[in-house]
């Protein structure tokens, strides 16, 4: 016969906010165990007493909520408690500073969607539907600790019957901060009906949702497409799409099993997807590319606009069905700025965009964009990690000092370590404006504020003159500068758990060299001491400096002049004024050299005659990328000199003038991945090192990333590819925070 028995439970990770008591409360009663269960300063703390405690545990390990995250979870045997009956939820733990988490946000729960379209509930129709397993965390909480007074939702009290399902440690509600209903809570400006038909006209709508605003229009409609790229002054870079459902998605794209799972996970990305050719959306949107940038509803506003455009059917089956609403909805901030998210701000700065501006009074405490991904190699591979996912942590694999990295100048993003920890902002943006700089310090402010921590150091890139690195000068801390490349590989590192030596191969635009020299295409050796610069790309002239990331015939007319091709520029580029004065410029040998692999992508786009004037950052290699149907590596394309890799051979193959564009990038890619690989294997026997970080804005590329995934593999090597940050700047604080706390420790 078994025995009552008593334990005490530890439980730590992502455990408050999430219904992790309720979920406790409800399998002990079902469990016929007694004791209680509350948050305090590390988690939470059980004490059950009975016959089935195996079985709870089992339970936790196995089924825990939603948007639980277990990290640990600990036990002891203790003395009965005689005479003890029932459960409870007790009173949370006080004292001291707390190591919990907010979770992300996340969109609405199956549960809420069955109440949102049920006429007989009295949430029915309801914008701010949520429950503890869904809706905004992070953009709602001003502080620790995650009660109902330190959100936005402090000014809406409760009205009886929400009250009752707050304190009902049964119900789904319970201690869900941001629960309310059309009673007590939040009111949207505008009927969902209204904005539709003002979209179906042909309007732009700002339309405020959790993280900021969105601007939307009819993504089958040219005019009102193009009126929207013209007044946010978005000339080229893709839109994103909102549709109803996958069915809705498969009949716009291509969607396998892994990209269907991303678009409908609870964190509702957008998701990089093939087109279907011909399917109706506006060809303004994603301009030449082939790609549609979808994602599904995740608000209840959203929701509500699709059950509108459907017609307002009974039932739920109309979910799961094909629906012709597709809008665009693209980040409402005027051009190179951050996210309105502010109704005044709305008003100001959207003014002259919107035709209609629709806010609400729930007030957005912290932006944040949306999160957009791309599947490479079968696994999801983030382009920008922001909402659904942060402040989700990285383990770091032990403890350390609290240091803040304030990232680089473009992509940027902040983080702060707490403990074992490392949490990564937001998506921040360039750093180009007063204002980016302004919601630099925001992210900082409101990590520390969330993470309850004290900053003991910062780290900050190598370059003196980033705006994040006069933010660290700022600070008042001690100082670690981190070089930029070294911080690339050293993200990779840390987000797979990697301590020893290791290969890394940093592709990008440019990062700022311990020569002073532009870096950019790099192999570095990287162990605990710091790194070594074992190669790099052959130089290549900047005429004009930053003007070749934006007209890719310079980085082509510098390619021919080291070729000794000079004399081809000026005819070759007949249509460009400056070309002769180029040449005479290369000719004096006065332009600066960069070794950055963006810049040969650049070259090959001039010399292939794609995007010579890009609206925006990596438009010409983009659509280098997306002629690619079948890679094709050049014997002999290459030179390997002293750890030097020369692609010099490649662009003269692409010089041939009647050079198709589309034969032009299958032998681009395909050769400069079987360079990378053979510079990579070289350097990996010389080192006896197999694993090789890649990182960098290059492995945005998904024929080069999958490429060198797949060559590297073969020749026995383990390549590792960013997870859980993208592989551009966007994962420079996370390298910055893991080189400074190596460097702390080592003195």
């Amino acid at each position: 016969m078994t025995t009552a028995r008593r334990l005490r439970i530890r439980v730590r990770g992502r455990v408050q906010g999430v219904g992790f008591r309720p979920f406790v409360y409800a399998t002990a009663v079902r469990l016929q165990l007694t004791g209680y269960v509350l948050n305090d300063r590390d988690g939470v703390l059980i004490e059950v007493q009975g016959v089935q405690v195996d079985a709870l545990i089992t339970e936790l390990r196995e089924r825990p909520p939603p948007l639980a995250r277990i990290d640990a979870i600990g036990s002891d045997w203790i003395p009965l408690i005689d005479g003890e009956s029932g459960f409870a939820v007790a009173s949370s733990g006080q004292g001291g500073a707390l190591h919990t988490e907010i979770g992300p946000d996340v969109g609405v729960c199956s549960d809420c969607l069955r109440e949102l379209f049920d006429p007989a509930n009295r949430r029915y129709r309801y914008p701010f539907i949520t429950c503890t397993h869904c809706g905004p965390r992070f953009t709602i909480c001003a502080r620790l600790p995650y009660d109902r007074p330190q959100t936005s939702l402090a000014g809406f009290p409760l009205c009886p019957d929400c009250q009752r399902e707050y304190t009902d440690p049964g119900n789904r509600r319970f201690h869900a901060e941001s629960t309310a209903c059309a009673v007590c809570g939040p009111r949207l400006s505008v009927d969902p009906r209204k904005i539709l038909a003002q979209l179906r006209q042909g309007d732009i709508v700002a339309i405020k949702g959790i993280g900021g605003y969105h601007l939307a229009c009819d993504a089958r409609n040219e005019k009102a497409v193009a009126r929207l790229r013209l007044r946010k002054q978005r000339e080229a870079r893709p839109l994103a799409l909102m549709v109803c459902n996958l069915a809705s998605a498969r009949v716009l794209a291509l969607v396998d099993d892994v990209e269907a799972a991303l678009l409908t996970s609870k964190e509702r990305p957008i998701v990089v997807l093939r087109a279907r050719p011909d399917n109706g959306i506006a060809a303004a949107v994603s301009q030449e590319l082939p790609t549609l940038g979808l994602m599904l509803p995740y608000t209840p506003i959203h929701w509500l606009l699709c059950h509108a455009a459907a017609g307002e059917p009974d039932g739920l089956e109309w979910l799961a069905q094909p629906q012709p609403l597709a809008l665009v909805m693209t980040s409402a901030n005027p051009h190179g700025e951050p996210l309105v998210h502010t109704d005044a701000d709305a008003r100001e700065r959207l003014a002259g965009i919107a035709d209609l501006i629709v806010d609400h009074d729930r007030p957005i405490l912290v932006r944040c964009d949306d999160s957009v991904l791309r599947v490479v190699d079968r696994t999801p591979a983030f382009i920008r990690r922001a909402r659904g996912f942060v402040p989700e942590p990285i383990d770091l694999g032990s403890d350390g000092p609290c240091v803040l990295g304030v990232g680089a100048f473009l992509k940027n993003t902040v983080c702060i370590t707490r403990g074992r920890e490392a949490f990564v902002s937001q998506h921040v943006g360039d750093l180009d404006n007063p204002e980016a700089r302004r919601f630099l310090g925001e992210s900082v402010a409101h990590l520390q504020r969330i993470l309850d921590v004290r900053l003991e150091a910062v780290a900050c890139d190598w370059h003196p003159d980033f705006p994040s690195t006069e933010f660290a000068r700022q600070s008042g801390l001690p100082i670690t500068p981190v070089q930029h490349h070294h911080a690339h590989v050293a993200a990779v590192a840390a987000e797979h758990g990697v301590s020893g030596p290791l290969l890394g191969l940093a592709l990008d635009g440019y990062g700022h060299g311990d020569d002073g020299a532009a870096w950019g295409g790099e192999l570095l050796r990287v162990d605990a001491a710091g790194f070594e610069r074992i190669g790099h790309l052959a130089p290549l002239a900047l005429p004009g400096g930053d003007r070749c990331a934006r007209e890719t015939w310079r980085c082509a007319a510098a390619a021919l002049h080291a070729l000794g091709r000079g004399d081809e520029i000026a005819t070759r580029f007949a249509s460009e004024p400056l070309a002769p004065m180029l040449r005479q410029l290369l000719d004096r040998g006065l332009a600066p050299t960069t070794s950055s692999a963006g810049r040969w992508f650049d070259a090959a786009c001039g010399m292939l005659g794609l995007h010579w004037h890009s609206s925006y950052e990596g438009q010409g290699p983009m659509a280098l990328e997306a002629l690619v149907d079948d890679p094709e590596a050049l014997d002999g394309a290459w030179r390997i000199e002293a750890g030097t890799l020369d692609l010099a051979p490649l662009l003269a193959a692409l010089a041939e003038p009647r050079l198709a564009a589309r034969s032009g990038a299958n032998r681009f890619h395909g050769t400069l991945i079987a360079a990378l690989a053979d510079w990579v294997k070289r350097a990996a026997t010389i080192q006896d090192i197999a694993v090789v970080a890649l990182s960098g804005g290059c492995l945005l590329n998904r024929v080069l990333a999958e490429g060198l995934l797949t060559t590297l593999r073969a020749a026995g090597l383990t390549p590792l590819l960013p997870r859980l940050l993208p592989p551009n700047d966007g994962a420079i604080s996370l390298g910055q925070v893991a080189v400074a706390r190596k460097l702390l420790r080592a003195c």
